[in-house]
């Protein structure tokens, strides 16, 4: 049997593209030296998330995928397989996007699609979910609000995915918010979809997320990582940092889908749109 050490990230990013790298090389760096081979760093990792969800604040720093800063993730993963989110410049148009980079080159992308309040002030929509092969298995990527609709992670599942890492910038609650981030709806709704969408797919699911304040909003951390029944192999709770598991991947899958199979099972036919 073969174990995966894997990590989800929950650290403060912000407009700050070389403090963000420092962090970045400073987490890799220890990830590495502690055998984790696929680390999910949150959405908006590369020049931070929106200060607020209005539709008027700063916008983030515009990058290519083939740009320097992509180019510099790639070097710092090395033979490690890395995710992180960043607004992506395409022409005229800007998305949310989370790479996965590794071996040497830019693994795969997604765009997010679902775009809560008025997050489309600020970027376009992408339109499909597709999974991808890379060095620790089939991989599919989600991107915060993408993860409240289990169309999205039952596409990636259908299309082969092991393994899902859905990368965050997801806040507490505005309205009637507790003192105590473990007591906010916000935390408890996002470690519900974790585990929802891990289990109904019988997948591995990593979960990164921001922490800390930027702007208005204050992140819930929560970083998990999800076994395909639906238990939480490790997280970081509230708080800033590091959460690692290893996972048999394909075992665990396996051992999941044995007896109830929920894509073996599905009854297409019977599924009105």
């Amino acid at each position: 049997m073969t174990s995966i050490r894997m990590a989800a990230v929950a650290e403060p990013f912000d407009r700050d593209l070389d403090g963000d790298f420092t962090r970045i090389e400073k987490i890799i760096g220890a990830a590495r030296a502690d055998g984790v081979r696929l680390l999910a760093l949150p959405e908006a990792a590369l020049g931070g998330y929106l200060a607020d969800l209005d539709g008027d604040a700063e916008q983030p720093p515009a990058l290519r995928i083939d740009g320097p800063e992509i180019a510099r993730l790639v070097d710092l993963a090395g033979d490690m397989v890395v995710c992180a989110g960043f607004c992506e410049a395409d022409g005229d148009r800007r998305y949310n996007t989370v790479v996965a980079v590794g071996a040497g080159r830019v693994l795969g992308r997604h765009r997010k699609v679902h775009q809560p309040l008025r997050e489309n002030a600020s970027y376009d929509s992408g339109d499909g979910f597709a999974a991808f092969d890379t060095p620790v298995g089939r991989i599919g990527l989600l991107i915060c609000y993408d993860k409240a609709f289990p169309e999205s992670a039952r596409a990636l599942a259908l299309d082969g995915a092991q393994i899902i890492v859905c990368v965050s910038a997801w806040p507490g609650s505005r309205t009637n918010a507790p003192d105590d981030l473990v007591d906010d709806r916000w935390t408890r709704r996002f470690d519900l979809f974790d585990r929802a969408r891990a289990l109904e797919n019988q997948v591995v699911w990593l979960s990164a997320n921001q922490a800390g304040r930027f702007g208005s909003l204050r992140f819930v951390c929560s970083a998990k990582v999800v076994d395909p029944g639906g238990d939480v192999l490790a997280t970081t709770g509230c708080a800033a940092g590091v959460a690692v598991a290893d996972v048999e991947v394909a075992e665990s899958l396996a051992a999941a889908r044995r007896y109830m199979g929920h894509l073996r099972d599905r009854r297409p036919d019977t599924y009105r749109s």
